[in-house]
């Protein structure tokens, strides 16, 4: 009867409290039908929680890698979008080098290389004769003036490293805002318009413009000869003989005719980009001249002569000086005498 009781309404009440808190019935059956002690009871419960441990482990390793994974793709991402001229981080610009000291701005010195007296280049070993070069001042550490504008406006990231990133170079040699040793300031009004056209190819949208400007204005002055040449050749017998090539294009699905327009937009675009290459490397060459032109020498032979002309340009200005200081004192003189002379006659 006890027995009867118990499997009739005392254990179902135990199943119903054991589903209402999450525990399985097992542990209660155990409890009141299984063997004192409680010893297979905490087994059980160390099994369970070495497998919860097991899944969390492999749930943390598994987050880990996903994060290692989303940073590494972060990364490429922003090296990819920073090479498209965008404004994002690179690798190189965040990574620091323990110990590593910044790049000093320098003053530079300026010689010409000639047959007599050569100059050794970094790049290209020796100069070429009657070039000027260009080092960091009260150092051999040459480099043809030319190379260094030409290798400026073409992969900027390779010229520090060739003084060892010992220097801002281009800190202090082609910036023109923050550097008091910029050598742009000796280019003059040429050099301002070729740096305004020339600066940040990636972003800058001058020279494009009026490339685009000068295409559109030629093709406007050619535009009749143009009309009368595809009128000539629509009308000729060489197109309507291949009628049946061609007219399947004519009667063509809209997005056939969308990709082919694509596909010639494209290589438009693409002869736009060479002819504009070919002005960029034709403006680079200009400046480059310019500056072989007009850049001062301070050192080596063609230095002493622009040293005598600068002094002989101050003594003319002293000697200007005096002459125009011994003729303001003639003229006070000859009025003090005609006051004089004024003077006795009254």
């Amino acid at each position: 009867m006890k027995l009867l009781l118990f499997s009739t309404i005392i254990l179902p009440l135990l199943e119903l409290d054991a589903a209402r808190s999450n525990i399985p019935t097992t542990i209660y059956k155990k409890r009141f039908f299984g063997a004192r002690g409680g010893s297979t009871i905490v087994q059980e419960k160390d099994d369970e929680d070495a497998v919860i441990n097991k899944e969390v482990m492999a749930l943390g390793k598994y987050r880990m890698e996903q994060q290692e994974l989303l940073q590494i793709r972060s990364i490429i991402l922003s090296e990819a979008l920073a090479e498209r001229g965008l404004p994002m981080k690179t690798r190189t610009e965040v990574s620091t080098v323990v110990g590593k000291e910044e790049p000093e701005v320098i003053d530079w010195d300026c010689a010409m290389s000639t047959t007599k007296e050569p100059k050794t280049c970094l790049i290209s070993f020796d100069a070429e004769p009657h070039t000027k070069v260009i080092a960091p001042i009260d150092t051999d550490m040459w480099i043809s003036l030319a190379v260094l504008n030409r290798l400026r406006r073409k992969d900027p990231t390779k010229i520090e490293p060739m003084w060892y990133s010992k220097y801002a170079i281009l800190k202090s040699w082609f910036n023109d805002e923050s550097s008091n040793y910029c050598i742009l300031q000796h280019c003059g009004v040429e050099g301002i318009v070729l740096a305004i056209l020339l600066n940040n190819p990636q972003k800058s949208v001058v020279l494009k413009s009026l490339l685009g400007i000068a295409l559109s204005g030629m093709i406007l002055l050619v535009l009749p000869l143009l009309n009368f040449i595809v009128n000539r050749f629509a009308v000729s017998s060489l197109v309507w003989m291949n009628w049946m090539k061609w007219a399947r294009f004519v009667h063509a699905p809209f997005p056939l005719k969308l990709y082919l327009a694509q596909l010639a937009w494209k290589g438009l675009a693409k002869v736009f980009n060479n002819i504009e290459k070919r002005v960029r490397d034709f403006l680079i060459e200009l400046e480059c001249t310019i500056l072989e032109e007009r850049m001062p020498l301070t050192v080596g032979p063609g230095s002493q002569q622009i040293n005598t002309n600068s002094e002989e340009d101050e003594e003319e200005e002293e000697e200007e000086y005096s002459i125009d200081s011994d003729s303001d004192d003639d003229s006070d003189s000859d009025d003090s005498s005609d006051s004089d002379d004024d003077s006795d006659f009254e």
